[in-house]
Formats: structure tokens, sequence, C-alpha cells
């Protein structure tokens, strides 16, 4: 065989493999290629979002941390007005309950000393008696003079 010749086959034996790998082999590996670039964008794509989702849920978590802070604050600030409201309302309490106190030791007091008065009066009365009777020499009926006693204890 000549070189043209087999070159000749060569050729066509090229030609047939290029005709064979175009029509079956190349469409699949085209397939396949588009698949996994679809595949690949499709996860690039996924990612993307569930880069976003989460920013998103970052942004949403300490949205919600910044709130919960600031209700904590508000609570906070509640209960110590709270706190204070209830230590203002005891002192009260205790002003009321001290003034109601002295109030009590005051009129106990004057009753105590009116009491003392007419005890004392009872004794300057039965003093002046004794007195009377000794300067009289006899004997002060006090159920007689009663009314005269009255006035004199009266007057002191």
């Amino acid at each position: 065989m000549s070189i043209n010749a087999t070159l000749l086959a060569q050729m066509l034996v090229f030609a047939l493999l290029v005709w064979f790998t175009m029509s079956l082999v190349w469409p699949m590996l085209l397939k396949q290629m588009q698949l996994r670039e679809a595949r690949i964008a499709d996860g690039l794509a996924a990612a993307e979002k569930g880069k976003r989702s989460l920013e998103e849920a970052h942004e949403k978590s300490s949205e919600l941390l910044h709130d919960g802070r600031e209700k904590a604050q508000e609570f906070v600030a509640q209960a110590q007005k709270r706190g204070d409201d209830i230590i203002e309302e005891a002192k009260l309490q205790a002003r009321e309950e001290g003034n109601r106190l002295i109030e009590l030791a005051r009129s106990q007091i004057e009753q105590e000393r009116n009491l003392a008065r007419e005890e004392l009066r009872g004794e300057v009365a039965s003093l002046a008696l004794k007195g009377a009777e000794q300067i009289l020499l006899r004997e002060v009926n006090a159920q007689i003079h009663s009314e005269s006693l009255e006035k004199l204890a009266a007057e002191l």
C-alpha cells in the first residue's frame, strides 16, 4: 500500500471518528456538562439565598435581642419604680401609724392627767375637810356637805 492510501484511510477513519463523536458522544457530553452547569448554578443560587437568609436571620436576631434588652430595661425600670412606690407607701403608712400612735398617746396622757386632777381634787377636798374639822373642832359630815365639797373641788 502506498502512503497516500494509508493517509486517505487514516483520514477516513478520523472523519468517521469525528462524526461518531459529534453525533453520539458529544451531545451526551454537552448534556452532562449542561446538567452540571445547571446544578452548579442552582447550588450557587441556593448558597446566595442561604447567605441572604443567614443575613436576614442575623438582622432579625439582633433586632429581637435589642427588643429583648429594651423590654428587660423597661421591666427593671418598672420594678424599680414599683419598689420606690412601695417604699413611699410604706413610709406614708408608717407616718400615719406614728401620728395615730402619737394622738392615742396624747389622748391617754390627757385622760391620765384628768384622772390625776380628779384624784388631786379629791385629796385636796379631803385635806380641806380635815383642816376645817380641826378648825371647827368637830367632825364635818361629807354626805351632808357634798354639794359644798363639789363646789370647792370645782374651784380647785
